[in-house]
């Protein structure tokens, strides 16, 4: 893992790690999330897809204007939704 976990972060517009450069949420950053969020997913699913529209809308920007495919695989779709009960 290179650099401190605190340090992945996206580096916008196009939304790679600044610590290791990987499409944003990479592995520490997703790790990070999952620790801070550990007794509220509901409000990490919120915030995951509130900064997914960010990604899209600076994504788009760069590229042909369109929405780019695949930001919910890449922003949602790794958060565990078990039940605790």
């Amino acid at each position: 893992m290179n650099g401190r976990i605190e340090d992945h972060i996206p580096s916008r517009p196009t939304w790679r790690c600044q610590a290791c450069g990987s499409a944003w949420p990479c592995s520490p950053a997703k790790l990070r999330l999952l620790a801070e969020y550990k007794n509220d997913k509901p409000a990490l699913m919120v915030r995951l897809v509130e900064l997914r529209e960010e990604a899209a809308e600076e994504l788009a920007g760069m590229d042909s204007g369109e929405r780019p495919a695949g930001l919910h695989k890449r922003f949602t779709d790794w958060v565990p939704v078990r039940s605790s009960e």
